[in-house]
């Protein structure tokens, strides 16, 4: 009786020290949500003591800052499970090059409202699809895939840049600076639409946590459990795309944060892949809103665009880790 009740006291320990994690994780990013909301003009102010056109301005940014990070490192963190790759992001495989065309697209052609999130989510799906069936059919390997994603982006860049540069369209103008991954630009597309997708994405790429980690050791190994290996591919493309999608919707082309959260989160505690999402998304989003007050706060009064910052950071990151799955 003795032993069972000795036993019992670590595995409490253990349980109240997750817990107390958990609240420590939550109280961190509240207190950090409430300093980014106080950021602003090259100086903090008290978010309960703001103006109402500033908390109007502020606000919107702070929730597009959080919804990005989540959907970019989710999306990341399955994109690297579906590839065998942990080099695979959005940005680089050229999921967000095509949602950004997509973009655009529909607003040389005077498109707006939902059509924004569902012409990027289109254009991510079929990127995505694509560059599926050429790593499923041609092969390549690692080196491959990147190569084959760089293109694909380079391709999209190009016919965005033409767009732009042949419009006379203001609109099209203002979204040159979107396309950089900018946080400034929000409100450029109602919140409401790119939550519904996100929302969307996580519901059908989270529960496909366990048939993931089945991919990742091969497709013979998969099949042999029992996954259906075709099924879970489109699911898990669909899902990225939505994710990708609304987060190009929102906030433009945003590189390397969907490929440096979930392997620091991999390589720093390991576990599952669908554990992996979840701890993914909370960290990209705390990750990036960090940034971009960081960057407003530092550089004001330029608003240096936060995908800026992230490829002068993921760039040193991107080549650190290719080394090391290299020498593998």
């Amino acid at each position: 009786m003795s032993n069972t009740v000795t036993a019992s006291i670590p595995i409490q320990t253990k349980q109240y020290k997750k817990y107390l994690y958990y609240i420590s994780a939550v109280a961190a990013s509240l207190f950090l949500i409430w300093i980014g909301l106080g950021i602003g003009f090259g100086e903090w102010s008290n978010p309960n003591h703001l103006d109402e056109t500033i908390w109007q301005l502020r606000y919107p940014r702070v929730m597009t800052a959080l919804l990005v990070g989540m959907a970019l490192s989710v999306s990341g963190a399955a994109l690297q499970a579906l590839f065998e790759n942990p080099l695979a992001d959005p940005s680089l495989i050229g999921t967000s090059g095509g949602a950004a065309l997509g973009v655009v697209l529909v607003l040389a052609l005077g498109f707006g409202g939902i059509g924004i999130p569902l012409a990027a989510f289109t254009g991510s799906v079929i990127v995505c699809l694509f560059i599926l069936a050429c790593h499923r059919f041609l092969g390549g390997g690692q080196m491959g895939l990147l190569i084959l994603g760089f293109v694909i982006s380079a391709f999209c860049a190009a016919v965005v840049s033409l767009i732009l540069f042949m419009s006379d369209d203001m609109v099209l103008r203002s979204a040159t600076n979107w396309l950089s991954g900018s946080m400034a630009e929000a409100g450029f597309v109602p919140l409401r639409y790119s939550i519904i997708s996100m929302i969307l994405g996580l519901v059908i790429i989270l529960p496909l946590g366990r048939q993931l980690d089945g991919l990742m050791l091969g497709e013979a190994a998969a099949k042999s459990l029992g996954i259906k290996v075709g099924v879970v591919r489109c699911m898990v493309v669909i899902a990225s795309a939505l994710l990708t999608g609304a987060a190009v919707s929102l906030a433009g082309v945003i590189g390397f944060i969907g490929m440096m959260v979930p392997n620091l989160l991999a390589i720093l505690f390991g576990g599952g892949r669908m554990r992996l999402m979840i701890w993914s998304g909370w960290l990209g989003a705390i990750l990036l809103l960090v940034i971009d007050g960081t960057a407003r706060h530092v550089a004001y009064p330029i608003d240096v665009p936060v995908g800026i910052v992230l490829a002068l950071l993921g760039g040193p990151f991107f080549i650190w880790l290719f080394v090391r799955s290299s020498r593998r």
